[in-house]
């Protein structure tokens, strides 16, 4: 697997470094300085290269200058990401069906920015972490703990048997998203832009939520909602804990 671009890279040096195997530099390259030494902390081998075969190693992306060789993302087991979650005050977000490479990276990134998140995909019918994925996250995958599950309804009641209560976020028909107060521990389900929520996964929800829009004919895309969605979490999370404390 590759993963290109500054942000991604230098992130990745940072937070897991053993993962990387290889590293392909621009000649002349701005943070290349910086690159090497971190390399050479964790016996990382660097390449330095012309432009012409980094922008052919990375398919005509922008890499930025800069491409690595790493390890295929590594999941975390369900159980395990289940009771990290329960143990850390952690919400678990469930993906369903999600497909779009863009709006994972999206998420992942708005999870690590705010905190306090993990999260569940299927192993059908949905995007993995990919390439693409890697590249919109911008380094936030190694912040984020991702699950993959063969029956998402199945996992989703055994959070529901571990004491979270289950949140589904729906384009209409749901509590107004600021005017709910959210039960916790708590576990939110986003659903694909085209299908949302599969009607099995609906009758395990216990709220249903809604952003409302100013204009009807328009919403927001999967990433955008779940940004908003995880941001009135974390306030609401945080105010809890004051309250509790």
């Amino acid at each position: 697997m590759k993963l290109y671009g500054k942000n991604p890279v230098i992130e990745r040096l940072k937070s897991n470094p053993k993962t990387i195997k290889k590293i392909y530099l621009q000649e002349q390259h701005p943070d290349g300085a910086y690159v090497r030494k971190k390399a050479r902390k964790w016996g990382i081998p660097v390449y330095s290269v012309p432009r012409s075969k980094i922008l052919k190693m990375g398919r005509n992306v922008n890499t930025q200058g800069i491409l690595v060789e790493v390890d295929d993302f590594a999941y975390r087991e369900y159980q395990d990401l289940l009771g990290a979650a329960k143990n850390k005050n952690k919400t678990i977000i469930f993906l369903d069906n999600l497909t779009d490479p863009q709006n994972f990276g999206a998420i992942i990134r708005s999870a690590a920015c705010l905190g306090g998140f993990s999260i569940v995909i299927p192993k059908h019918d949905s995007v993995d972490v990919t390439e693409a994925v890697l590249r919109v996250s911008s380094g936030a995958d190694n912040f984020v703990e991702i699950a993959k599950v063969s029956n998402l309804a199945q996992a989703i009641g055994q959070a529901k048997q571990e004491g979270f209560w289950i949140a589904g976020a729906v384009v209409e028909g749901g509590e107004v998203l600021d005017q709910a107060a959210l039960p916790f521990p708590l576990a939110i389900v986003i659903g694909s832009e085209q299908k949302g929520i599969r009607e099995g996964i609906r009758k395990k929800i216990d709220v249903v939520l809604t952003l409302p829009m100013a204009h009807a004919r328009l919403s927001l895309n999967a990433a955008q909602a779940a940004t908003i969605f995880c941001y009135e979490i974390t306030k609401q999370k945080k105010n809890e804990t004051k309250k509790n404390s």
